[in-house]
């Protein structure tokens, strides 16, 4: 059975790969727009799965993954920057304060009648701007796009003081759920998850093992 990856982001392309699976990539038809009375964590798994549903419901024989990932901040939810005043604005709010990062991973199959989505939960806590680093990060226009304002395996990482639970949930997929909901339809992993984790074998991750 094929696999695809209902995503566009090269940081998700990259960090599947490094499963040793065969997949393709599918650009998911769906807007994320949030909904009054779902909390930030509600969203995200709503936003994974609606992501999945549209490329599975299109390639019925295909099993479908679809992700999202969100920030939450004294119970707000934190999406992507419109400009990089609105990435400023976020960035401030985040600085020397711990948020959450909550990625969701959904499976789905129309075929095999799957559907299934976890929601994994990581804390980062962001040094506090003292010497104009979130002026210098803006710079670099990686803020656009991003969850949050940015991108913990790029320049960001030098915003981040630590993170307390899995790296590549930040990043935008969560490697061990990807391969326990795979594992769950008897999909086969070619590489070690274990051996994954212990080499951290993406950039920066190594700077946030705790």
């Amino acid at each position: 059975m094929q696999l695809v990856l209902a995503s566009t982001s090269p940081r998700r392309r990259e960090l599947l790969a490094l499963l040793g699976v065969s997949f393709q990539v599918a650009s998911p038809s769906c807007e994320e727009r949030p909904l009054a009375g779902l909390s930030p964590r509600e969203h995200v798994e709503r936003f994974a799965l609606e992501k999945a549903r549209s490329i599975a419901d299109r390639r019925p024989g295909a099993l479908v993954l679809g992700s999202d990932t969100v920030i939450e901040l004294d119970g707000r939810l934190l999406g992507k920057p419109r400009d990089l005043d609105g990435a400023r604005d976020m960035l401030t709010a985040l600085a020397g304060r711990p948020h959450e990062v909550h990625t969701a991973v959904a499976l789905c199959s129309r075929i095999q009648a799957v559907e299934s989505v976890e929601v994994a939960t990581a804390t980062v806590s962001m040094r506090a701007d003292v010497d104009g680093s979130i002026t210098r990060y803006l710079a670099t226009q990686e803020s656009l796009g991003k969850a949050g304002a940015y991108s913990i395996q790029g320049a960001g990482g030098d915003l981040i003081e630590r993170v307390e639970g899995d790296f590549t949930t930040v990043v935008g997929l969560p490697l061990t759920v990807v391969a326990r909901l795979l594992g769950s339809v008897g999909y086969s992993i070619p590489r070690s998850v274990e051996e994954i984790y212990r080499q951290q074998p993406y950039p920066n991750w190594s700077r946030f093992i705790v």
